[in-house]
């Protein structure tokens, strides 16, 4: 461990896990493992999977399923924008000469 880290210790499914980190991300550190211990309560409360090994992939696999999900979804957003956003600074561009083409 370097000196600029320190030990957070992290609550999974009632077990606790040490874990080094810089001190400006130990609070994304306990978000991020709250936010997982949920997802991994919720895997092991359908009681369809069970052990540890097993209710962390099921866990890992919603959770990328929905990032993934949330990422295209944005890219289609960013794609659908584009030439949106490009048209009206067009139109703003040409109202500027225009309204200058006036001053004149």
């Amino acid at each position: 461990m370097s000196n600029n880290s320190t030990l957070v210790t992290i609550n999974m499914l009632d077990k606790e896990y040490r874990v080094s980190c810089t001190p400006g991300e130990r609070d994304a550190l306990i978000h991020s493992s709250d936010f997982l211990n949920e997802k991994m309560k919720e895997v092991r409360d359908t009681g369809k999977v069970i052990g540890m090994d097993r209710i962390s992939i099921m866990a890992a696999l919603n959770i990328t399923h929905d990032l993934l999900k949330y990422k295209d979804q944005a890219e289609s957003f960013e794609g659908d924008t584009e030439p949106r956003l490009q048209t009206l600074q067009n139109k703003v561009d040409m109202m500027l000469e225009k309204s200058q083409q006036l001053e004149f």
